[in-house]
């Protein structure tokens, strides 16, 4: 990204969560801003779940893997907005799996997020499918209607 070398590395260190992504929208306009917000608190979450069903996991670093930050991802969406999920993603301009992948590349970029060498966009390409993730969950939950036939004389 070549906005990134016209501010000095200190002034990076202290900008807000809200500013960098205001930077980054300015360079790659795809995603809402709220995506970045959401993904970032999606991690949080995941790191959280993470730590409780593998405890050994709290003495090492908080990395998780771009399979397990999608998972997160879904599960956060679900939580936060129910049947709506993938109706307010694709209003964010994420459309599948490998739009979180960029996003999170976004913010590795700018320091937000860190990555191990291993760490690739690759890694986010199509886990699963919107229709899958976000509206079979709730398709299910709808109970078919049955046609009732009024009998004629």
């Amino acid at each position: 990204m070549t906005g990134m070398l016209a501010i000095p590395l200190r002034r990076m260190q202290d900008l807000e969560f809200s500013e960098i992504v205001e930077l980054i929208c300015k360079e790659d306009n795809r995603f809402d801003r709220k995506a970045y917000t959401f993904v970032r608190q999606a991690l949080d979450g995941t790191v959280k779940e993470l730590k409780k069903k593998q405890p050994e996991r709290t003495q090492k670093s908080q990395h998780v893997s771009g399979a397990e930050l999608l998972d997160g991802i879904r599960l956060h969406a679900l939580e936060q907005f129910g049947p709506l999920a993938k109706t307010v993603l694709n209003n964010w301009g994420i459309t599948r799996c490998h739009d979180f992948g960029d996003i999170v590349f976004n913010l590795i970029e700018y320091n937000v997020f860190s990555k191990t060498e291993n760490d690739r966009r690759e890694d986010f390409t199509d886990l699963y499918t919107f229709d899958e993730a976000f509206v079979k969950p709730f398709a299910a939950a709808r109970k078919p209607r049955t046609s009732t036939s009024l009998g004629t004389a």
